[in-house]
């Protein structure tokens, strides 16, 4: 059965969402100034999408992200759900980094549910892998506590707190080197 098939509307807009709530959770553990928030995003962004082809034959991925063959398509798609996920943001009233980072751990507690129930070992595993790269990817795309971009350190003791965080409620035995 395909991924369009097994999971309703809402549990797919889980499933794409989680995986920018924990790199925002990330980008949020620790201030890295506007550079270095800029160069997180752009990590959380690239390695989301990165997803398609990392995981070419994966369906539960696959049938989340927007299909890169049609711009035009795979803009209208990401643009839908970036309103549906601050539409959401506010109704949840999410005003701080801490509820941020709650709402990533209550949403991944909610995936690990559901790929449990609805996906294959192998499929949950893949996504449970390419969700933690995401937080893995935010926390290295800049220093934390330099100046412009230099000088601090590359991983900051709150962001090895939040992977921690998020690779336990993957079920993801990682610590973040």
């Amino acid at each position: 059965m395909s991924s369009a098939q097994r999971f309703s509307e809402d549990e797919k807009f889980l499933l794409f969402n989680t995986p920018a709530m924990i790199g925002a959770a990330m980008s949020f553990a620790q201030s890295s100034g506007a550079i270095g928030t800029f160069k997180e995003a752009l990590a959380n962004a690239k390695t989301i999408s990165g997803g398609v082809k990392q995981y070419p034959d994966n369906d539960v991925i696959q049938s989340v992200l927007p299909d890169l063959e049609n711009r035009e398509t795979a803009n209208a798609t990401a643009k839908a759900m970036r309103s549906k996920a601050v539409e959401r943001m506010k109704a949840l009233d999410i005003d701080s980094k801490e509820k941020m980072h709650a709402q990533a751990i209550e949403d991944i507690g909610a995936v690990r549910k559901l790929l449990d129930e609805k996906a294959s070992p192998e499929e949950a595993a893949e996504y449970r892998q390419w969700a933690l790269s995401v937080a893995e990817n935010v926390a290295k795309a800049a220093s934390e506590g330099g100046f412009l971009g230099f000088g601090g350190e590359q991983i900051s003791e709150g962001e090895r707190k939040a992977y921690a965080e998020i690779a336990g409620a993957l079920g993801v035995d990682a610590r973040l080197a």
